[in-house]
């Protein structure tokens, strides 16, 4: 007789913010169950509702769509977390696109060697509003994962927030005076030069015509590399990539470290950390946050970096983001992340740490400047209302929220050697038994765990920076590296298909 696959099943909600109407947009996931086993191929069919507001998909315009980066956890008895392994096809849902993300993506799928990390589920047509599935599914190879038929089997199902951005030349470097800024190596003194990006091919860096450069900074520009190349595996932005719609919030991040082990919870937990709205504490080894959708500060680059690994994501790169900001379009000099040079500082909180936490500033945009009323990131999306503009939002070109402004945002440098050894080397779901990121090539990576920060940067702007710092082509801190945990620093990953 056939052995059955018995499950006793954990119920895992995760809240995550979209840019709302007038409250928060909520990606729920509910009604989770194990369905439709085959032990004969060892497989099992895992069920659930998804659905979150505001959802879109677009031919024209910037021809892209938001969607749902979907990944399981699954633990044998009380044992620990560990990452589900899904097939490359298999998986359904009405009027949606589901694409699994493979452990390298653009080789072969081998349910033991190269598995579905998670899936991407995203409209199957032209279409605006909420996006709801009732009983989708995905499959899990469950024998890939050495789990026998008979094993009892806990399972969390995690949902995050992405955006697709498409394949595409354009711009770094507004041909503004911003710190540190990208431009054509013809630039002379004080009139910087956008330099096309048309290739993920290697990419010279030098003082010349054509070739990559940065404005004299001592800390984030790439003088003193002349005639470097770039090499063709570090993403560059011109290859689509999904990236996060959203900074990491706390919620996302308590759901992180409540499915480590103990060990590697205590190094990922920053329980010094207090003040300016971060509200992450633990109580009996169980984490929870006053303020769920807020974003999440005091990361470190070791954080994020772990974070990253452990949702089968990678740190993206400052030219990835600069391509997330403006797009295709042509740059404006000195432009901030949605397109023009416009910054309205939030100096207000209306219900704060609630997922309708708004602010009552006429046109408010962004947080920046240190506004004695806020002191603090604020919920994420937090600007975005019914009929909004890109410009009124704080949105970027391709519908990305909040990359000025808020927190810093953790990215993987050109400014120097180990940044340019990346090569984009995505995260597998698990973390060193000490909860580091463990992956090849990632900055910070010594004996086999990422422990440091040489090789990164910050863009973006925090909360108490000048609006200056915003601005997409800044520079500033590109290449500082900085391994602590302050207030100021949060983190957003990507994924390529």
């Amino acid at each position: 007789m056939k052995k059955k696959l018995r499950v006793l099943l954990w119920v895992a909600l995760t809240l995550m913010l979209y840019a709302g109407k007038v409250a928060a947009n909520n990606i729920t996931v509910s009604n989770i169950s194990l369905t439709s086993p085959n032990t004969t191929d060892d497989y099992v069919m895992v069920q659930f509702d998804i659905s979150w507001e505001n959802s879109w998909r677009f031919s024209g315009g910037p021809a892209n769509w938001d969607a749902a980066w979907v990944f399981v956890k699954y633990r044998v008895g009380t044992g620990d977390w560990q990452q589900a392994w899904l097939n490359n096809t298999g998986h359904t849902g009405t009027a949606a696109t589901i694409n699994a993300g493979l452990r390298t993506p653009g080789t072969a799928f081998n349910a033991a060697t190269n598995p579905g990390i998670g899936a991407f589920i995203y409209r199957s047509a032209d279409g605006t509003g909420t996006f709801s599935i009732t009983g989708a599914q995905l499959r899990w190879n469950y024998g890939a994962n050495s789990v026998a038929d008979n094993a009892t089997v806990d399972v969390k199902v995690f949902a995050v927030e992405m955006v697709y951005v498409p394949e595409g030349s354009f711009y770094v470097g507004s041909g503004g005076t911003e710190s540190g800024s990208f431009t054509n190596g013809s630039w002379v003194s004080g009139a910087t030069i956008p330099l096309l990006i048309a290739s993920e091919g290697a990419l010279g860096i030098d003082n010349a015509a054509g070739k990559l450069w940065g404005t004299t900074n001592t800390i984030g520009n790439v003088a003193g590399d002349a005639e470097a190349t770039l090499a063709a595996a570090f993403p560059k932005g011109y290859a689509g990539f999904y990236c996060q719609k959203y900074e990491i919030t706390q919620q996302q991040y308590v759901d992180f470290l409540n499915t480590l082990t103990v060990t590697q919870a205590a190094n990922r937990y920053s329980n010094s950390s207090t003040g300016d709205r971060y509200g992450i504490t633990a109580a009996g080894g169980v984490y929870s946050t006053t303020n769920p959708f807020v974003a999440c500060n005091y990361l470190s680059w070791m954080d994020g970096a772990a974070y990253s690994d452990w949702a089968g994501l990678r740190p993206m790169t400052e030219l990835e983001y600069e391509k997330a900001c403006r797009g295709t379009v042509l740059p404006v000099a000195n432009e901030y992340a949605w397109g023009n040079t416009t910054a309205t500082a939030a100096n207000d909180i209306t219900n704060p740490g609630a997922s309708n936490e708004t602010t009552n500033t006429p046109g408010a945009n962004s947080v920046f400047g240190a506004q004695t009323n806020v002191l603090g990131p604020m919920r994420v999306g937090v600007f975005a209302k019914s009929a909004t503009t890109r410009s009124q939002s704080g949105t970027s070109y391709y519908g990305i929220m909040e990359l000025s402004g808020n927190l810093w945002e953790k990215s993987v440098t050109v400014g120097n050697a180990t940044g340019r050894a990346f090569t984009g080397v995505h995260g597998d779901g698990v973390l060193s038994t000490s909860g580091y990121a463990n992956e090849t090539a990632w900055p910070g990576l010594t004996s086999g765990e990422v422990t440091g920060g040489t090789g990164t940067g910050m863009r973006g702007c925090a909360w108490n920076f000048p609006a200056s710092n915003m601005r997409v082509s800044d520079r500033n801190l590109a290449a500082m590296v900085d391994n602590s945990r302050t207030s100021l620093r949060g983190f957003r990953a990507v994924r390529v298909p």
